[in-house]
C-alpha cells in the first residue's frame, strides 16, 4: 500500500513537500474605479490606490529582494502607461510579468471578443514598451467566457491563474495541451482582508480592517497544511495594501515562516505552469474543470 508521503514524491521538483508561488496584482487605482466608477473625480479615494504606485512597489520589491524571492506580477494594460517606471523596476529585479487585461474591466459584462480585445490590447502595449509578451493571465474582475482559455493557448498563453477550485494545478479540460490554470483563493490573498480602507466605503457596507497578527495567523495555518498535503499554494499581494510600513512587517514574518522550511520549491506562475505540463496526467473526468467545459460545450448556461 502506497503511504502519503510516497505518493507525493515526484510532484514537484527534487522531491519538494509542496509549491509556493507569490503573485502580484498591481491595480492600483484602477481597482477604486472599477468598484466605484463614480470615484474617478475623488482625488481622496483615488490615493489610496495610487498608493502602491508612489510608495507600495518599492517597498514590496525591497521585501522580495530580502529573501531572494522571484513573484508574478499581473498587471493592466493601463498601469503600465501610467506607472511604466515602477514596471521597469520590477523588470529589472528578475520579475516575472502576467496579463491582466486593460483597466479591469467587468469581464462579466463583456463578450469574447471585447475580452480578447482588452487582454491583446494589453499585451501589444507590453511588447511596444517592455519588449516582453506575457504568457500568464489573470481575470481581474467577472467571469470570463467559456473558450477564453483556448482562445488564450492560441495567443501565445500557457497558463492562467483565475479560478478557485483547486489546490493544485490543473489543465483547462480536454488534455495536457490544454491552458495550465494555477488556482488562487480568498484567503491567500491580502485584498479581501483590508481593502475596506476608504470614507465613504467603497463597497457600500465594508466592515472594518482586518487584524494583521489574525491574518498573519491565517496564512500561517495554511500554509503548513499545504506544506502537509504537498499543494501549491499561491499568496495574492497588491502594492497598494500589502506594502505600508506595518503591514510588511506582517509580510516579513510569513515569508521568515515559509523560508525556514527547506523543503519548498519557490516558482513563478509559469514555472509551475511549465512542470506541470512536462509530468501531470491529464485531469480525471470528475475534475470541476471537465464538468464545467463539458457543460458549457452542451449549451448549458453554467
Amino acid at each position: 500500500m502506497t503511504t502519503p508521503q510516497e505518493a507525493l514524491e515526484g510532484r514537484w521538483p527534487d522531491n519538494k513537500k509542496a509549491a509556493f508561488v507569490v503573485t502580484v496584482g498591481f491595480e492600483a487605482e484602477l481597482s477604486v474605479l472599477a468598484a466605484a466608477p463614480d470615484a474617478v473625480d475623488r482625488a481622496k479615494s483615488l490615493s489610496v490606490g495610487q498608493y502602491g504606485g508612489t510608495r507600495g512597489v518599492d517597498r514590496l520589491l525591497k521585501e522580495l529582494a530580502r529573501t531572494g524571492t522571484k513573484a508574478t506580477w499581473f498587471i493592466p494594460g493601463a498601469n503600465l502607461v501610467t506607472y511604466q517606471g515602477q514596471v521597469e523596476s520590477v523588470l529589472r529585479a528578475g520579475h516575472e510579468l502576467g496579463n491582466m487585461g486593460w483597466a479591469l474591466e467587468d469581464m462579466g459584462a463583456q463578450s469574447l471578443a471585447e475580452q480578447l480585445d482588452s487582454i491583446g490590447r494589453a499585451q501589444n502595449v507590453f511588447e511596444e514598451r517592455l519588449g516582453v509578451r506575457p504568457v500568464g493571465f489573470r481575470a481581474g474582475r467577472g467571469s470570463y467566457a467559456a473558450s477564453l482559455p483556448e482562445e488564450l493557448l492560441g495567443r501565445g498563453f500557457t497558463w492562467s491563474s483565475s479560478w478557485h477550485g483547486d489546490d493544485l494545478p490543473h489543465f483547462h479540460a480536454g488534455s495536457a495541451s490544454a491552458l495550465v490554470e494555477v488556482p488562487r483563493h480568498h484567503e491567500l490573498d491580502d485584498y479581501p482582508y483590508f481593502v475596506f480602507n476608504l470614507d465613504p466605503p467603497i463597497p457600500n457596507g465594508s466592515p472594518r480592517i482586518a487584524s494583521s497578527r489574525e491574518v498573519l495567523r491565517n496564512w500561517i495555518l495554511e500554509f503548513d497544511a499545504y506544506r502537509a498535503e504537498g499543494l501549491c499554494f499561491v499568496l495574492t499581494l497588491h502594492p497598494e495594501i500589502i506594502a505600508t510600513p506595518g503591514r510588511i512587517g506582517m509580510l516579513r514574518a510569513f515569508m521568515d515562516h515559509v523560508h525556514s522550511h527547506e523543503d519548498i520549491w519557490h516558482a513563478t506562475g509559469s514555472e509551475v505552469a511549465q512542470w506541470w505540463r512536462q509530468t501531470a496526467s491529464p485531469n480525471t473526468p470528475d475534475h470541476p474543470a471537465e464538468i464545467f467545459h463539458a457543460l458549457t460545450r452542451e449549451g448549458n448556461p453554467a
